[in-house]
Formats: structure tokens, C-alpha cells, sequence
């Protein structure tokens, strides 16, 4: 890949990413309109699947992959957003956000161990330097230790983060080509994962929206999957075919900025010194990765 289409990718990319900072919002509004818990997620899945639908069809017909032939894709990178939309009505924000995006660890160990590539050594400085903004924010303030996840939206966010790296580096590693077969994998299998996990945590979650419930917000989820639920998935989704895992996990962090600067302006969550500084380490990893080693990964990428 060329320099300027590979930078094109890495802007898109951070674009996408950082209007999913938002995401907690449409979330939360369907919670509150009667898509109860885990039901909103299921909801926007099977819209976006309908939408798809005919264009697999059509794919299928003349003998194109249709993205079913890539269920572990599906399963886990579709998995694990899952995990991270559903973390939102379970425990804060913040909270939610820097435990998923612990995703660069998991990408590094993963470069490690399976895909047997040592990483750089600026990776030496970044990586460090996340665990230390994510240890600050997660402190506890009476002993001064790394606060363990202490409830069901911890463990979740902490386990989707791990969960979407894999799916990352599967992506990564195949050099799977083309959008579509991604995206469709991503919403089929992720959909499943969906109501499966709404069945194990239904008593978190909430029971099932009512029929009314669905007509009057369908309208609301079909525009939801028009301009933002398939467009920025078929984005970040796609860009691990174009870089290494260890790179994408590192530039999805710019959700970061969206997502705390929200939190504290309209939820009304803390935004202290430990937010501050915690959050400054995290994207202070991601620009370090970037800078320091901008040569290496556009060589990874083409």
C-alpha cells in the first residue's frame, strides 16, 4: 500500500472510532424508549442484517464470498462489541471505555504468541504507558492498588476488548480482502453472540421491549444502521486487513477523546485527576506508536 492511501486508512479509521465515543448515547436513549438492556444491540444487529441481506444475496449469486464463510471473524470481533455495547448499562462510562481498550495489550501478546512477531521497541514505551493510564483510573483511592473489575460491566468491557483484538488480528493476519464479506460476518455471527449473551445476562439486562416498542423505534434503528451502525463497522472492521492488529489497537483509541469528553459533559460521570491523567497516558501510548514508528507499520500495511 502506498503512503498516502495508507494514511487515508489510518485518518478514516480514527474517524470511525471516535464517533463510536458516542455511541453510549443512542444506547442509552434506547433503554430509556423501551429497548430494555441488551435488546438495543440485538435490535440494531438485526436491522443492519435485513439492510444487508439483499446485497449477500446478490454477492452469493454470482458466486462471491458473502462473509458466512468467516465465522470466527463474525464471532469474535462482532462478539466483542457486543460485549462493549452492553457494558455501557452496567457500569460508568469511563469505566467501560479504558477496560475495552486494553485492546493494545491483547494485540501485542497476540503478535507475540500466535503470530510469533516480535514487536518494535517503541512498543516498549507505548504499551507501558496505557497499563499505567488504565491502572491510574481503575486506583483505589484507599490503598492505592490496581482496582480489579468489580462488576458484570467491567468484566464485560475487559473481556470484549480481548475478544475484538483477536478478531483484529485474525483479520490482520488472513489479509482477508474486500469489505463486504467482513462487515457481514461481523453483523451474522455477531448478531448471534448477541442473543446469546442477552439470555445468560437477561437478569441484567432486562426483559424483552415490547411489540410496540419495536414499531415505534424502528424507524430510529433503521436510520441508526443506515448512517452510523454500518458505515463506521464497515470502516474499522475493514482496516485490520490494511495494517497490523498492534497498529489498529492503537489507533482506535481516538474513541477515547470522544467518549470521556461526553461522559462528563451529559451523563454527568466523574472527570477528576485520575480521569485526566489516566486517559492523557492512554493517548499518549497511541501517538508515541504512531510517531516512533510510522515507517514500520506502513510497511506492515502493504
Amino acid at each position: 500500500m502506498d503512503r498516502q492511501r495508507f494514511l487515508l486508512v489510518c485518518i478514516a479509521l480514527c474517524m470511525s472510532a471516535g464517533l463510536w465515543g458516542l455511541y453510549w448515547i443512542p444506547q442509552r436513549m434506547l433503554e430509556e424508549l423501551g429497548m430494555t438492556g441488551g435488546w438495543g444491540i440485538i435490535a440494531q444487529y438485526l436491522v443492519s442484517i435485513l439492510l444487508l441481506t439483499p446485497f449477500a444475496i446478490r454477492r452469493y449469486l454470482r458466486g462471491e464470498n458473502t462473509g458466512l464463510e468467516l465465522p470466527l471473524v463474525g464471532v469474535l470481533m462482532g462478539g466483542g462489541i457486543v460485549c462493549y455495547a452492553n457494558s455501557f448499562l452496567l457500569t460508568d462510562v469511563i469505566r467501560t471505555m479504558l477496560l475495552f481498550y486494553l485492546t493494545p495489550f491483547w494485540a501485542t501478546l497476540i503478535e507475540v504468541v500466535i503470530q510469533r512477531r516480535l514487536p518494535g521497541w517503541w512498543r516498549l514505551i507505548s504499551l507501558p504507558l496505557a497499563l499505567a493510564g488504565v491502572s491510574i483510573v481503575l486506583g483505589n483511592t484507599e490503598g492505592g492498588g490496581l482496582a480489579m473489575p468489580s462488576n458484570t460491566g467491567d468484566w464485560l468491557a475487559l473481556g470484549g476488548g480481548a475478544i475484538y483484538a483477536a478478531g483484529a488480528a485474525r483479520v490482520s493476519f488472513s489479509r482477508i480482502t474486500g469489505i463486504f464479506p467482513i462487515l457481514f460476518a461481523f453483523f451474522v455471527y455477531g448478531g448471534l453472540m448477541a442473543l446469546v449473551q442477552a439470555w445468560v445476562l437477561s437478569e441484567h439486562l432486562g426483559p424483552p421491549p415490547t411489540t410496540a416498542s419495536w414499531l415505534t423505534l424502528l424507524p430510529w434503528l433503521a436510520l441508526l444502521s443506515v448512517f452510523f451502525f454500518i458505515p463506521t463497522n464497515a470502516i474499522i472492521s475493514w482496516s485490520p486487513s490494511q495494517m497490523s492488529a498492534g497498529l489498529f489497537s492503537i489507533l482506535i483509541l481516538s474513541e477515547i477523546i470522544f467518549g470521556t469528553i461526553s461522559a462528563a459533559l451529559w451523563a454527568n460521570e466523574l472527570f477528576g485527576w485520575r480521569e485526566v491523567v489516566g486517559s492523557s497516558f492512554i493517548l499518549l501510548a497511541g501517538v508515541l506508536e504512531v510517531v516512533l514508528a510510522p515507517r514500520q507499520n506502513t510497511t506492515d500495511a502493504a
